[in-house]
């Protein structure tokens, strides 16, 4: 990876069965980011295996296993580069909570591409991974209408998908001048890096011209600090280093610093990154620092760095849009579940349920129901049940969305639309 490239997340979003994983093989091995002797090692066993021809839906399964046994290869690290950008893919295939990696992973998705399968349409998962994006503020769409290998190339399937597409796209308010339509086959390699010869009919990019034509995300250096905690260590010869990535504003030597919900603060000593004292950091800088009076038991994973006179906020309770992925029953007022905002994890109770909204128009359907459940969307009132610093999504959108989890799986995802501090 080069330093001096602009760097893009992008994630893959879309139905299961529509070839997401297949896609992301594609691109990795395109952009020369899978080395070829893991490709040999993988096509000799795929054809011991009776898989036929080389399969990058299996090559990709095999490195989901062999990242779960704890086997480190070099394609873990879901990144490639075009000639213009260096992308991380924010989902990582196959991983089945994708939605809490998109919302609370190292950062959100920039820009996504949706896969939608030419044989099958739009599927749920399809709705729902539309409707999500638009909730999060994705803001330009890539569509692939993948595995046209399979409806041999046909133009008029392509026209209706992309129609169905257009449809849904127009539902949920995303701005369809923002959406670009690839007929693609991410098996065969179709419009993937090289323009296809089976679709003489389409004459636009392919998926990595597309992706080079993305606009360049701007850093949100003018924003106020904002730095979550990911853990705090004890450095021998320095004392106290708490360690995050700076999400919003930059952070310079001498600064007075505050960190909340702990409510403790400090002038900035030292900040580190990659090993080296560095004077100032910006969005997306990984540092370790030192701040004056800090001690390891002061502050914890979860709290918020921000400047002293302008200090992260902290809720007393918040409301927030919430989208309802899956639930076994219905979700009603007093339900507890777990927030998983930036590093923050915390028991919050919904406490009022307060409109239930249209999930295609983002309209009010009905004021105060008595419940929500999976597919609605919905206003509700938030009472976190120990204190969290969470920020308004309009005002800072990198620490204003969040995802709920309970009984081991996402169960809504959400933005907050206002907060009423402590």
């Amino acid at each position: 990876m080069s330093e001096d490239m602009p760097h893009q997340n992008l994630a893959i979003i879309g139905h299961v069965d529509h070839g997401k994983s297949t896609l992301v093989g594609r691109l990795l091995f395109e952009t020369g980011s899978v080395p070829e002797h893991v490709i040999e090692q993988h096509r000799e066993e795929a054809e011991e295996k009776g898989k036929g021809g080389f399969e990058f839906a299996y090559v990709m399964d095999n490195l989901a296993e062999e990242r779960e046994r704890g086997v480190t290869i070099d394609i873990a690290h879901q990144e490639f580069d075009t000639e213009k950008y260096n992308f991380t893919i924010v989902d990582c295939p196959g991983h089945r909570d994708f939605v809490k990696n998109m919302i609370t992973g190292a950062s959100q998705a920039d820009n996504a591409v949706l896969v939608v399968a030419a044989d099958d349409g739009v599927a749920p998962q399809t709705r729902e991974h539309v409707f999500l994006a638009r909730t999060l503020g994705i803001n330009e769409l890539i569509i692939g209408v993948n595995k046209m290998d399979i409806v041999d190339y046909s133009e008029d399937t392509y026209k209706e998908v992309r129609e169905e597409v257009t449809e849904l796209l127009n539902q949920v308010r995303f701005n369809t001048d923002d959406a670009e339509f690839i007929p693609i086959s991410a098996f065969e390699g179709d419009n993937i890096a090289e323009a296809s010869g089976n679709m003489s009919w389409y004459d636009g990019p392919t998926l990595v011209e597309a992706l080079n034509t993305l606009p360049e995300p701007q850093p949100p250096t003018d924003a106020p600090l904002r730095l979550p905690i990911q853990d705090v260590y004890t450095i021998s010869g320095i004392g106290t280093v708490p360690v995050g990535r700076i999400e919003t504003g930059v952070m310079n030597i001498g600064d007075n610093v505050s960190f909340q919900p702990s409510d403790v603060g400090g002038e900035v000593k030292t900040i580190e990154m990659h090993h080296e004292e560095v004077p100032t950091a910006e969005p997306g800088d990984n540092v370790g620092f030192n701040v004056r009076g800090i001690g390891k038991d002061d502050i914890r994973r979860g709290d918020v760095c921000g400047p002293a006179d302008d200090p992260p906020t902290v809720a007393e309770t918040f409301k927030a849009q919430v989208v309802v992925m899956q639930h076994p029953s219905v979700i009603t007022a007093g339900y507890t579940p777990v927030f998983h905002a930036h590093t923050a994890q915390v028991a919050c109770t919904i406490e009022t349920i307060d409109q239930k909204l249209d999930p295609s128009t983002g309209e009010v359907a009905e004021e105060n129901p008595d419940f929500i459940k999976s597919g609605d969307a919905a206003v509700v009132t938030v009472r976190p049940q120990k204190p969290i610093s969470i920020e308004p999504s309009g005002e800072i959108p990198e620490l204003g969305s969040f995802a709920i989890r309970d009984m081991g799986q996402t169960i809504a995802a959400g933005k907050v639309l206002s907060v009423n501090e402590r």
